[in-house]
C-alpha cells in the first residue's frame, strides 16, 4: 500500500469510528429524551410541546457535552461551539415543534412523532456538529493530540 492508500484507509476508520461514537452518545441522550418526555407527557400530563421541548433541552445538553469531548475531540470555544448550537436549534426546535403540533391535532401518535423528531435530528445534528460547529477543529484538544 502507498502512504496515501494508508491515510485513506485510516481516515475511513476514524470516521467510522467517529460516527460509531455519535451514534452511541446520541442514542443515550435520546434514552435521555425519550424517558424524560415520557415523565412529562404521562406522569405530569403536560401539553405535547412543553414535554417535548424541556425532554429536548436535555438531551441537547448532555450529547453536546460528550460529543465535543470524546467524538469530535474538539477544544472549540464552548460559549462559541454553544451559540452555533443554539442557531441550529433556533430553527429545528420551532420547526419540529410546529410539525409535531400538527401532527399531532392530525390524529399521529405522540411517540411516533417523537421518534420521527428525533431521528432527523440524529442526522442533521451529525452533520451540523461536522461541518459547521466543529469544522477545522476536530482532534484539538490537548490531551487528545498525543493519540493522534
Amino acid at each position: 500500500m502507498t502512504d496515501i492508500t494508508e491515510r485513506a484507509e485510516n481516515m475511513k476508520k476514524q470516521l467510522a469510528f467517529q460516527m460509531i461514537k455519535f451514534t452511541l452518545f446520541s442514542i443515550s441522550a435520546g434514552i435521555i429524551q425519550a424517558a424524560s418526555f415520557a415523565v412529562f407527557n404521562e406522569v405530569l400530563h403536560w401539553r405535547y410541546w412543553l414535554a417535548y421541548l424541556v425532554a429536548l433541552v436535555l438531551s441537547i445538553i448532555w450529547n453536546f457535552t460528550f460529543n465535543r469531548r470524546y467524538t469530535f475531540k474538539a477544544a472549540a470555544n464552548v460559549p462559541v461551539a454553544m451559540a452555533k448550537l443554539f442557531g441550529f436549534y433556533a430553527v429545528f426546535t420551532p420547526l419540529s415543534t410546529w410539525l409535531g403540533h400538527i401532527a399531532e391535532g392530525a390524529g399521529v401518535h405522540d411517540y411516533i412523532i417523537l421518534a420521527i423528531t428525533m431521528l432527523s435530528n440524529f442526522v442533521l445534528e451529525y452533520l451540523f456538529s461536522k461541518f459547521v460547529m466543529y469544522r477545522n477543529l476536530e482532534n484539538t484538544l490537548k490531551e487528545n493530540k498525543k493519540e493522534n
